[in-house]
């Protein structure tokens, strides 16, 4: 059986040109927004990145330049004028790298700035165990490179030099592991957190370098 034609005319709907027209710029902007946003967000991290060496950098500059009036007889010399710490020895690591000026008191806020040397541990050069911690990105990087043998030196400000050989390379966890502070030899122990290339921070994995003075 045939269906009669009612007369009815497939009708075909579109936009009026000045309606298909006014969304292209619209799209255009907003893809131009989301360029601009990834490379924003690009550069603030690739600024968060760079942030932490270059204020290390810049850190130590001013280090020397107190390390300079404390060997000049400023026992309490400030690398800036709110500083409540002041340089105790320069740390010099194989390898022709820089000194390294350390602060004296490991607190957080020190560590952000440079090596600095612990609470109750030994004065460098005396006889004890000196206890210098250090970032493993920024100061301390090249403990990486570090092998049993190999030669270190601290010197103090009234110009002493002591040379440490490396004599034990470990892996501990700092939760568990005690570290003894008594010795009737001069011992200087380094340590940063590990592994070195970590991405989480805050673990409680540590790279410790021993080292005793070399006669």
């Amino acid at each position: 059986m045939k269906r009669a034609w009612n007369g009815a005319m497939p009708v075909t709907l579109s936009l009026p040109l000045h309606l298909e027209r006014r969304q292209r710029p619209r799209y255009r902007r907003l893809k131009r927004l989301t360029i601009a946003a990834l490379i924003a967000l690009g550069v603030a991290l690739l600024a968060a990145g760079f942030w932490l060496p270059a204020k290390a950098e810049l850190a130590q500059h001013l280090l020397n330049r107190a390390w300079q009036r404390t060997t000049a007889g400023d026992a309490a010399a400030r690398p800036w004028p709110w500083a409540d710490t002041h340089p105790v020895a320069r740390l010099t690591l194989p390898g022709g790298a820089e000194p390294l000026t350390v602060l004296d008191g490991a607190s957080g806020r020190n560590l952000a700035f440079a090596p600095a040397l612990m609470d109750g541990s030994a004065a460098p050069g005396e006889s004890g165990v000196s206890v210098i911690a250090g970032h493993r990105d920024t100061h301390f990087r090249p403990l990486a490179a570090l092998a049993i043998g190999d030669a270190l030196t601290l010197e103090r400000p009234d110009g002493s030099v002591f040379v440490y050989e490396v004599t034990d390379l470990d892996v501990v966890d700092s939760e568990r592991a005690e570290l003894r502070l008594d010795a009737d030899e001069s011992i200087v122990v380094l340590v940063t957190c590990w592994p070195f290339e970590a991405i989480d921070v805050g673990g409680s994995w540590r790279y410790v370098v021993t080292a005793r003075e070399r006669f």
